[in-house]
Parts: structure tokens; C-alpha cells; sequence
């Protein structure tokens, strides 16, 4: 799953949105001997890279088995063709998220039944999935969106009761808790984006299926490269989507520093909230009980956002919107027939939400500019 902003549009802003690694110099100068590393070696496409790194991010993610591949995308569409999903089978896919949740659903054969989320949280719950099943449903994607957990006990208790497969969308939450364990590892198989500005970002598209069902990761990686096993043996009709021995490397590194990395969006998070308390803007709701939130995004909710982003960019805060328009209600899936209104909180949030810069290192000086400009908008 990407996000909507352009990262080179921001990067000259007093407050731009993401910080990258070429903001840390110790950093990217490590970086660049790993990239110096796998070019001498030519170790380009798969390779000791990647099951390095695969190695590493199914221990940091408690679990048994990951398997790297070329996409957010490509995991979750992977995900879904390991489980044996694809044409007459619908996956409940929540409607306030990247299309890419969907749009996996779709590469995958199958169709997304598209339903609303809660109105405090903008996520999925147990009960909105129990009233969607239909005999047609084979699979709920819950997505973990802007790095908030969903409360995923109970949706996996209905899960289970009704037969059907959990995918999780953990594009957007790395590292992040849910009950004392990682998410991800929580249902069947989990998915994640490395997208250069998510919490655990390679230098390029990358990504990854983590799954305690051996028999799912091996079937992810026969699909990823052609369906190949062994050279020129063609088992099944696969794709290509293999991760990057490049981006494993880079990944490989800064996965080291992720759960710091997180700490700061938690500090810088909290401060923003604190801040903007008395603005009248609608702050990112807290966990779910039990839950945990690793802020890829801080989202707030505003009347008039586009007011609030003018002013915002005026005084050289930048800003995006995580998602201008309900999937549901994209030109992709209008032949799914949603109307306007059929999924009213999703699409009240489309109008509302714009996300405010959040990273590692956002310093209490950046942190009461952002507050000052917003409350100039809000408190008139």
C-alpha cells in the first residue's frame, strides 16, 4: 500500500511529511555499503539477501515463516491465491483503506464485499464482519490502517465459527502489538509494505507474507517466482513478484531500528495530541483495547480540510489526505454498484481526514508549529 503524497513535494517544506534515510547520514552511509555489498556480488534477484532478511522479519514478527516478494500488493494478492481464493469468492475488505486492499482481491480472481467501519476508529470490527458473511465469503481482510491495530480477538473468534481465512493488511503497522504479539502473525497470513516512507521502508517497492502455516509460505513462494520448482519446472501459474536482494539488504539493517523508530512516532504522536487538544481538530482515536498504534500516519479529522491544508501549506506545513475518496466509491469498483451513502461513515471520513507530518525525530519546536497553524484555522 502506498501513500498518496508526493515525497519529493514535501522534502523542501519548514515541516516536511516523512523523513528519509538520506536525513540521517550515519545511517545512509551504512546503507550504502550494503548496496556496494550486494552489487559485488551480484546477488540481485532472490538469494542470500532476501532469505536473510526473511529470516530475520518472521523472528522480529513472532513468526514461523516470511516470505519476501515485490510489493505490498503482492503480498496480500499472493496471500489470498495461497489460500485457494479467486474466481466466485467474495473477502470483506473494510472501505476506508488503500485500494490496494482491494485491488488484491481483484488480481487474485476473487471479488471485495466492500463494508463500513466503526465511527470512533475507521477500522473494522468483529461485528461488521459477522453481519457481511455470506455463503459467497471466503476470507476477511482486517487492515491494521495508519498503524492502529485492529481488536482482532473477536473478529477471529468469528473467523473461525464461520470457516473462513484472515489475511491481515499490516501494510501500514509494523511492529505493532496487539495483545503482547506482533500483528501480522495474529490470523492465517499477514502482509506487509516496505514503501520507502512506512515505518520499515526498503529504497524501492518491497514486501513480505508472514504466516505460522508452513504450507502457506511455500505456496507463496512457488507463486511469486513463475511457480517455479525446481529451475524451469513449472508446478503452478505463478508471477513475478520476488524481493529485491537490494531492498532485503537495506531492509535487513533497518529493521534493527524499527522498534526505536516507532518509540519516537509514539512520543511524537502524544506530543501532537497534547498540542492540538484545544483545536477543535478530531485526533487519531486511541488503541483498541488491548491494542497499539505505531503512527505511519497521524490522522486527524477537520470540517473544512481543505481550508485547514491551504493554511497549513502556507506556513510551510506539509500535509496529505489518507483517502480522498471510500474504495467503494473509486471509478475502479463502480460496477460493484455501491451508492453514495451505502457506506456512510467510510465516506464522511473520506471528506474529513487529512494526516499531519509524523516520523522519528519530528522535534517539539516542528511539533508547535504544526499545533499553532491548525489552531489559527480551527479557532477562528
Amino acid at each position: 500500500m502506498s501513500a498518496t503524497h508526493s515525497l519529493a513535494a514535501t522534502a523542501e517544506m519548514a515541516v516536511p511529511f516523512v523523513r528519509l534515510d538520506k536525513d540521517d547520514p550515519e545511517l545512509l552511509e551504512e546503507l550504502l555499503g550494503e548496496v556496494r555489498a550486494v552489487a559485488e556480488q551480484s546477488a540481485f534477484t532472490l538469494g542470500s539477501h532476501v532469505e536473510a532478511f526473511e529470516t530475520d522479519f518472521a523472528a522480529y514478527c513472532e513468526a514461523d515463516e516470511a516470505v519476501g516478494v515485490g510489493s505490498g500488493t503482492d503480498a496480500l494478492a499472493l496471500a489470498l491465491r495461497a489460500l485457494g481464493i479467486g474466481p466466485g469468492h467474495e473477502v470483506i475488505v473494510p472501505a476506508n483503506t488503500f485500494i490496494a486492499t482491494a485491488e488484491a482481491v481483484s488480481v487474485a480472481g476473487a471479488t471485495p464485499r466492500f463494508v463500513d467501519v466503526d465511527p470512533a476508529t475507521g477500522l473494522i470490527t468483529a461485528e461488521i464482519v459477522e453481519r457481511a458473511i455470506t455463503p459467497r465469503v471466503r476470507a476477511v481482510m482486517p487492515v491494521h490502517l495508519y498503524g492502529a491495530t485492529v481488536d482482532m480477538d473477536p473478529l477471529l473468534e468469528v473467523a473461525r465459527a464461520a470457516k473462513i481465512a484472515v489475511v491481515e493488511d499490516a501494510c501500514q503497522a509494523h511492529g505493532a502489538r496487539y495483545r503482547g504479539r506482533r500483528v501480522g502473525a495474529l490470523g492465517d497470513i499477514g502482509c506487509f509494505s516496505f514503501y520507502p516512507a512506512k515505518n520499515l521502508g526498503a529504497w524501492g517497492d518491497g514486501g513480505a507474507a508472514v504466516t505460522n502455516r508452513p504450507e502457506l509460505a511455500e505456496r507463496v513462494r512457488l507463486l511469486r517466482s513463475h511457480g517455479e520448482r525446481p529451475r524451469y519446472r513449472h508446478r503452478v501459474i505463478g508471477t513475478t513478484a520476488r524481493l529485491d536482494g537490494l531492498q532485503a539488504a537495506v531492509l535487513r539493517v533497518k529493521l534493527g531500528h524499527l522498534d526505536g523508530w516507532n518509540a519516537q512516532r509514539r512520543r511524537a504522536a502524544a506530543e501532537l495530541r497534547r498540542a492540538l487538544h484545544a483545536t477543535g481538530v478530531l485526533a487519531p482515536a486511541g488503541p483498541v483495547d488491548g491494542g497499539d498504534h505505531v503512527y505511519h500516519l497521524f490522522v486527524v479529522r477537520c470540517d473544512d480540510r481543505d481550508l485547514l491544508r491551504a493554511h497549513l501549506t502556507a506556513r510551510g506545513i506539509a500535509s496529505a489526505v489518507h483517502y480522498p475518496v471510500a474504495v467503494h466509491r473509486t471509478e475502479a469498483y463502480a460496477h460493484l454498484g455501491y451508492e453514495q451513502g451505502s457506506l456512510p461513515v467510510a465516506e464522511e471520513m473520506a471528506e474529513q481526514v487529512c494526516s499531519l507530518p509524523i516520523f522519528p525525530g519530528l522535534d517539539d519546536t516542528q511539533i508547535s508549529a504544526i499545533a499553532a497553524a491548525v489552531a489559527e484555522v480551527t479557532n477562528r
